[in-house]
């Protein structure tokens, strides 16, 4: 069982790894906190972006030699292959980490996998510990992977025209950028959500997205690397998707009218497509913010982050 110290590692850990976001597609955004023999943090680290160094070499670099006996608390397996950068397995086992504390299992693992590496070279291993927290962040990623396409994020603002984008309108929204890895708008444009936020030739996107089908763009997109895309717009924009239930989450914002006002276009139109729920509710300047997720999906999310 974990202890209450490598608790509050793995959270720390969890939201370290949310600064990779947007930035290590198609690789999943991972971190790493490592605690000495006596159980106290001396390092920490996250994977940055596809080609660098991952969260735990990020770590076990901050940590130097008072690594060895102590304790690497990890937001995903450790990958047990080298490309751009060793085998995470292998780093830990050289700098003689003892124990290995880990939320969610990598179904991208090859070979007999990074758990079973680091058991046989004698370090202490537990799972699934507080998965739960974790696939806050790793969601996307796991998602995009059993669906074999992005995960889909419809935008949109509500207005006397009726639903636009609202990715270049209202400021707050920006935020989603940096979660996602690309945008379609209702022009069709398709762009890096955070332009060069991950390497260049990390993510490849299609030259001219029109002349794709909407399920076509988006094996495209998964096979260029795109994990979560935006789609800023209105109905035109996403009733394809929509109809062939692709869309996971939609965002929307609701402007201030006033505590009395008139409903404008679309008022017999549900504001949430049917089968999504709320799933959050807040208050900004001038718009409330309104998040629902499709049913089906929250419960895959939640069954995938159970042992």
């Amino acid at each position: 069982m974990a202890s209450s110290l490598e608790l509050q590692a793995m959270r720390r850990a969890i939201a370290l790894s949310a600064h990779g976001l947007s930035s290590t597609s198609p690789n999943p955004p991972v971190g790493c906190v490592i605690l000495d023999a006596v159980g106290q943090p001396i390092g920490e680290g996250y994977h940055a972006r596809k080609g660098e160094a991952h969260a735990e070499g990020n770590a076990l670099l901050a940590a130097g030699a008072a690594a060895k006996g102590g304790t690497a608390v990890v937001t995903l397996e450790p990958c047990n292959h080298a490309g751009h950068t060793p085998a995470c397995r292998q780093l830990l086992i050289d700098a003689g980490i003892a124990r290995v504390v880990i939320a969610l299992i990598d179904p991208t693992s090859r070979g007999a996998g990074g758990v079973n590496e680091l058991l046989r070279a004698g370090v202490s291993v537990e799972t699934h510990v507080l998965a739960e927290e974790a696939i806050l962040v790793l969601g996307q990623w796991r998602t995009s992977l059993a669906l074999s396409r992005p995960v889909l994020t419809w935008v949109f603002a509500e207005g006397s025209e009726g639903r636009t984008g609202a990715l270049k309108r209202i400021p707050s929204s920006r935020e989603l950028l940096l979660a996602a890895d690309a945008v379609l708008d209702a022009d069709g444009r398709l762009d890096e959500a955070t332009p060069r936020s991950h390497g260049p030739g990390m993510i490849r996107l299609p030259a001219d997205p029109h002349q794709f089908d909407h399920r076509e763009l988006l094996e495209a997109l998964h096979a260029g690397g795109v994990r979560h895309l935006l789609l800023d717009g209105g109905a035109e924009l996403v009733a394809p998707f929509l109809a062939d239930d692709l869309v996971d989450h939609v965002v929307a914002y609701l402007p201030d009218r006033g505590p009395s006002a008139s409903s404008g276009p679309g008022v017999q139109e549900l504001m949430m497509p049917d089968g999504f729920h709320l799933t959050g509710v807040s208050r900004l300047p001038r718009y409330v913010k309104v998040s629902a997720t499709r049913r089906d999906r929250a419960e895959q999310d939640h069954v995938s982050s159970s042992p």
